[in-house]
């Protein structure tokens, strides 16, 4: 089999801009990505989402002159081949965003799996057919918007809710007592700052998550201050989560594993180098007995992405999904399937729920 053509599109959902919910810059936008499709000489087409920052332009810009010209020709099922060829290609000149290689990669695997006619978690390896879901905000402007969104998904079945606070100490505090309060003391809370604070401050706000029963504590420093992190994972007994940033997965969470820079690791399909990265970070952090967790594709095309993941990888307790769910609920024809606080895998080959292209049509202002 080999890839015949590359279809990139930029793609702006004008209508669910971010509303309610905002940056930590305080910034709104619209909601950009790319769909890239592959189209080969069996006839097989497969097609993924893409992460584009705030930029569709340059991300499918980059997408153009980098990665379309090094998948033309190749055999999507050289999967590994391509992965380390592009690494060394990177290095040397490319040197391109952590999200561009993602969907091209997933493409490849997408192929793969419907040519062997099976859904991709059974490709990949299937562990288990249903993965529990938790829900991650944006930031918010109040602890009581926090309290508010806790309690909704609680209600809903999600198992967990993980606060994204805006990064004042004072404010970050008060928001995470609020939410604890709110939802009882044994349903699971975490807190993932983004790195907002100096080592002496994160690691009071640990200590005092700790106190509140917070599940885990999640990039408060900067993923590479591999130093100062290892010092909260040393101090503090709540567990240390990170790298879901750090590029060059999974040769940079090697060290991060091995000198216990965190507790826990992070990986997900769009930001660490496609399914083929996430699967070998995944792999390696079970041979040390590392829990890797599956950060969010945002956008549910990519958030099925990363079910199929989380349904092959043992050592991933959660399937995460960014609140408030309906604002990214686009781009497939049907939703993902939730059931008794579960993300049920579907079985059809590759992603197993198709994509909506009426949709698409509707948001793609560019093609290439």
């Amino acid at each position: 089999m080999k890839i015949t053509d590359i279809e990139i599109r930029m793609c702006r959902h004008k209508e669910a801009g971010m509303k309610d919910a905002q940056m930590r810059d305080g910034k709104k936008s619209d909601l950009e990505f790319l769909v890239i499709t592959f189209h080969t000489d069996e006839g097989l087409s497969s097609s993924t989402f893409g992460f584009a920052g705030r930029g569709a332009e340059m991300a499918g810009e980059i997408a153009n002159s980098i990665f379309k010209p090094f998948f033309l020709g190749r055999d999507p099922l050289y999967r590994e081949k391509h992965w380390h060829e592009y690494r060394t290609a990177d290095r040397w000149w490319n040197h391109a965003p952590i999200y561009s290689y993602g969907p091209f990669d997933i493409n490849c695997w997408l192929l793969s799996s419907m040519q062997a006619e099976q859904p991709l978690y059974k490709y990949l390896g299937a562990f288990r057919d249903s993965v529990p879901i938790y829900g991650s905000s944006l930031v918010l402007d109040t602890p009581e918007a926090y309290v508010k969104e806790a309690l909704e998904y609680k209600g809903r079945g999600f198992n967990a809710y993980k606060l994204h606070p805006p990064g004042d100490y004072d404010f970050d505090l008060e928001a995470h007592k609020a939410v604890r309060k709110a939802v009882g003391d044994d349903f699971k809370l975490m807190s993932d700052p983004v790195a907002p604070y100096t080592f002496e401050q994160a690691l009071r706000f640990g200590r005092e998550l700790e106190k509140l029963n917070y599940y885990w504590y999640e990039e408060p420093l900067f993923d590479e201050n591999f130093h100062n992190l290892r010092e909260l994972t040393r101090i503090l007994d709540i567990p240390i989560v990170g790298t879901e940033v750090l590029a060059k997965h999974p040769y940079s969470v090697a060290e991060c594993i091995s000198t216990r820079v965190v507790d826990v690791v992070r990986a997900d399909p769009s930001w660490s180098g496609g399914i083929t990265a996430t699967m070998k970070t995944a792999h390696l952090a079970e041979s040390f007995g590392v829990t890797c967790e599956i950060h969010t594709g945002i956008y549910h095309p990519l958030e099925l992405v990363n079910l199929h993941c989380c349904a092959a990888i043992k050592n991933c307790e959660f399937f995460e999904v960014l609140l408030p769910y309906e604002l990214f609920n686009f781009g497939l024809k049907e939703s993902i399937k939730i059931e008794n606080g579960k993300a049920l895998l579907p079985n059809k080959p590759g992603l197993g729920i198709d994509l909506d292209w009426d949709f698409i049509e509707n948001t793609t202002f560019k093609k290439l």
